[in-house]
């Protein structure tokens, strides 16, 4: 009897202990307004470790102090089989931002998101390029679940039987008011661990918390100048000669260009890869890159992470290899010191030491049936689930902290990403191609310390090809990929004119594009901001109702009217891109009034706006005091040590002030106090005179300057 009592307390205080609530702990603050909670003990891995991201405290701690932002006995933290549930509180009117790359919507409450690295399908269910699990509400406060596991997050989409708000129960048959998705008061996230970390900010403004998220990662990464200025990607299988002739053709036609990308041709295999220089199509790889360099044009390489058999590496690196292949490449171990070294050393000797300057990172995202399986084991110990969850994040940091030992910025491509990367010198990118979706995905990059380029491949018209180059030249990187098409700038003959000075334009603008990289390094705002981050933002989202249909809308399904279609770029711009067969577009302008780019006429405040959408021009707008920085247009980016003149352009009629950056545009010396700040400033409209005032620092690249004023 006794032993069988021993056997049903035992039972008992297992089924208890799989089926606990996180015993209560204290929030630990990190800096003011931001508390970290670890559930069971710290994972030895998660995205943060994996990106190295260093937290700036300093920074950090430099914001006022504030409370919490909820009642904490409303979050709710239980274990369960090996798994960890979380609830948090929602309130009635907050809506829900973050999440990552997402493509289809910025607002994600009543979403559910199956948070898994993965390729973009065209869906908005979580399987995407970067699925950071960090959101924020337009409360004031974000949420970021540092953990390298699988996670399936429930937006406000799960109505529990005890909730404090319960919604009303309406009878479908006779009320109008019935809902098929009833309002929820809970995020719920389920992570399969037990060992979670989550961490909370909250600041005085919506901005302020993507700002510490940013920080808290180690600030925005601050590229080369050539890095912001333009960028073109060959064919495929270009030889060293066709890429020479492809540079010289860009300085012909007057059409911008820093770096240019090789794609897989420049190996002698890929799909496994070698790392090694095709040498028929790049006999003399160290003069080639040489030459091109003295042409002002920096080289980018394409790889991916798959190891041939045949690869010079690859024998050395069979030991750390997982059990899996991918495209018959070994998958090399990246959270092990020694495959690290072993790669850092081949790339540093056969590539950066010639003077290759950055990389594209591919296929490190997903297909299912094209990367490792969960089921697939690597030598470290480390799950296959967490493997594709960080791999992107390994490489970059790999790969950036290899430049960074030798004093060079770089700045890549890369399609797979995480929490933690804002720091890393990598802009996502993907084989998915819809314009519209991908301004949208650019607005979302801003709430999740991504950068993304919506970059231009080809087009079934010039006008589409026009419209798709002035979108990515207000994004973090100007591309064409031309890898496939092989088409050019000149492509499209009835647009070139149009499409040159859009370039151009983006050239002149350097010295505003690189101050507000500087801003998203040292303050952590991000250079694409959402107009939801926008403390004078006042346009409410509102949902319609869609017209009920027995096939398309069974359930007469809320439309949401989102705003996912313009966003600032910097401080101070406005953009509103136009697509392909609009004769005119919408414009939200914010509190405060807001005058045209182009003209410095008013245009309007706190209103929508109509624009006719000219074909030479993207809808571009200043807010009233904006100061914009442009340098005279160029084919490359000011060099270090360039001295050039400066035109500083002032719109309306308020008081206005800009913080201009500058430092040498290629090193790391910026670290050790190797940069200046200046205010630019106008005071008083009516004088029309400019001020300019040393903030911080020596370094100045800018001489001859003159201010125009826009406004009339």
């Amino acid at each position: 009897m006794k032993s069988e009592k021993l056997i049903l307390l035992t039972l008992i205080l297992f089924i208890f202990s799989c089926n606990e609530k996180e015993k209560r702990k204290d929030w630990q603050p990190v800096a003011n307004g931001i508390w970290k909670y670890t559930v069971g003990t710290e994972e030895k891995l998660n995205p943060l470790k994996a990106a190295d991201a260093k937290p700036n405290l300093e920074k950090l701690k430099s914001f006022p102090s504030i409370e919490f932002p909820f009642a904490k006995d409303l979050i709710n933290i239980t274990k369960e089989n090996h798994k960890t549930f979380i609830r948090l509180p929602l309130d009635d009117e907050e809506q829900i931002y973050g999440f990552g790359l997402q493509f289809k919507n910025i607002n994600h409450r009543s979403k559910i998101y199956n948070l898994r690295v993965d390729h973009y399908g065209g869906r908005d269910n979580g399987r995407t390029h970067a699925p950071v699990p960090f959101y924020v509400s337009s409360k004031g406060y974000g949420v970021l679940i540092n953990s390298a596991s699988y996670i399936t997050a429930y937006v406000g989409s799960s109505v529990r039987i005890d909730s404090r708000n319960k919604p009303p129960v309406y009878d479908r048959n006779t009320d109008k008011n019935w809902d098929p998705q009833p309002k929820s008061d809970v995020v719920e996230l389920l992570i399969p661990a037990e060992n979670v970390e989550i961490i909370v900010f909250n600041a005085e403004t919506t901005l302020d918390v993507v700002r510490k998220y940013n920080l808290y990662c180690g600030g925005g990464y601050l590229p080369p100048k050539w890095g912001l200025g333009f960028t073109y990607r060959t064919h495929t299988l270009y030889s060293s000669v066709e890429v020479e002739n492809e540079v010289q053709e860009f300085k012909k036609n007057g059409f911008p260009l820093d770096f240019i990308g090789l794609e897989p041709g420049w190996m002698n295999r890929s799909y496994p890869c070698s790392y090694e220089w095709d040498e028929e199509r790049f006999p003399n790889p160290e003069e080639f890159v040489k030459r091109l360099l003295n042409k002002g044009v920096k080289t980018n390489l394409w790889i991916n992470p798959y190891i041939a058999p045949k690869a010079k590496l690859h024998e050395k690196m069979l030991p750390y290899a997982g059990s899996h292949s991918v495209w018959n490449g070994i998958v090399p171990d990246y959270t092990m010191e020694a495959p690290r070294k072993l790669f850092i050393d081949f790339y540093k000797k056969n590539q950066l030491d010639i003077g290759v300057s950055g990389l594209k990172i591919d296929e490190v995202d997903g297909y299912d049936n094209w990367l490792w399986p969960d089921l697939a084991t690597f030598p470290s110990g480390v799950s296959a689930e967490k493997m594709r969850q960080i791999y992107g994040l390994l490489l970059q940091d790999m790969v950036a902290d290899l430049y960074h030992e030798n004093n060079r910025r770089t700045y890549g491509l890369v399609r797979a990403s995480n929490a933690g990367a804002a720091h890393l010198p990598f802009v996502l990118y993907n084989d998915y191609y819809n314009h519209r979706d991908f301004i949208t995905a650019l607005i979302n990059s801003g709430f999740s310390g991504l950068l993304w380029t919506p970059e231009v491949r080809q087009s079934a018209t010039g006008e589409e090809w026009l419209r798709r180059m002035q979108s990515v030249c207000f994004s973090p990187m100007a591309m064409i990929n031309a890898w496939s098409s092989g088409t050019k700038p000149w492509s499209y003959p009835e647009v070139y004119k149009e499409v040159k000075e859009v370039a151009l334009l983006r050239m002149q603008l350097l010295p505003y594009i690189y101050s507000t990289f500087a801003d998203y390094h040292f303050n952590g705002t991000p250079p694409i901001r959402p107009m939801q981050l926008l403390g004078n933002f006042s346009m409410k989202e509102i949902s319609v109702k869609g017209d009920l249909d027995d096939t398309e809308n069974p359930y007469e399904m809320a439309l949401k009217n989102e705003l996912k279609d313009q966003y600032m770029f910097g401080e101070n711009i406005l953009v509103a891109p136009v697509f392909t067969g609009e004769t005119f577009r919408n414009v939200v302008l914010p509190k405060g009034k807001w005058y045209d780019f182009y003209s410095g006429e008013f245009a309007g405040e706190d209103e929508i706006i109509q624009v006719e959408a000219k074909l030479e021009e993207i809808p571009l707008f200043v807010k009233d005091g904006g100061i914009i920085p442009m340098i005279a247009p160029d084919l490359h980016a000011p060099q270090k040590d360039e001295d050039l003149p400066l035109e500083i352009k002032y719109y309306g009629k308020a008081p206005g002030s800009f913080l201009l950056y500058d430092d040498d545009g290629e090193t790391f010396n910026y670290e050790k106090g190797d940069f200046s700040w200046t205010r630019l400033k106008v005071e008083n409209s009516e004088t029309q005179n400019g001020e300019l005032e040393k903030i911080e620092g020596e370094y100045f690249g800018y001489s001859d300057i003159s201010w125009k004023f826009m406004t009339k």
